[in-house]
């Protein structure tokens, strides 16, 4: 049998098979080793706040905590800020669903929402915990240290982050 050289196509549709079915095992295999990888589709928050109703619920229901939700509400009260070491600019938002859930947004990381007033709506994307009054969801801004996942406030069209 004749050397094969690199690029040239393989001759014998036996040894052909056989390559295939190695570069095939090796994919399956090298692939069950790696850690599985999340990726996120980009979709509008609408369609991503409607999942994360659903999921808001379910976390609410089993006492979650650290879940990692987008979504929207309207503004039901503004409060004052939460002064006590990292200051956190503090609202309630009620969800399509009737939940209520207080935003508590660092204003020591990122700026803090000027206009906010009940009845706007915001969007938000950040880590929900559980409370018996509905919730809280907070890391609504950008790590500074890089080490935990990004989360957001939308009002009027600007992303605070």
């Amino acid at each position: 049998m004749a050397d094969a050289r690199l690029g040239e196509p393989i001759g014998d549709p036996l040894i052909r098979w056989m390559a295939v079915l190695a570069m095939t095992m090796l994919l399956l295999v090298s692939s069950a080793c790696v850690p599985e990888t999340l990726v996120e589709v980009q979709t509008p928050v609408n369609d991503r706040a409607n999942g994360s109703a659903d999921l808001i619920e379910r976390a609410y229901e089993q006492h979650s905590h650290d879940v990692q939700v987008a979504g929207s509400g309207t503004v039901v009260r503004t409060l004052a800020d939460d002064n006590d070491g990292s200051r956190h600019q503090r609202f309630i938002l009620e969800l399509d669903s009737g939940r209520t859930l207080l935003i508590a947004h660092n204003i020591d990381v990122a700026p803090r929402i000027p206009t906010v007033r009940e009845g706007d709506t915001v969007e938000f994307y950040g880590v929900y915990e559980y409370s018996d009054q509905g919730g809280v969801i907070h890391w609504t801004h950008h790590d500074p240290q890089g080490h935990h996942e990004d989360g957001w406030l939308q009002h009027e069209g600007t992303v605070y982050e």
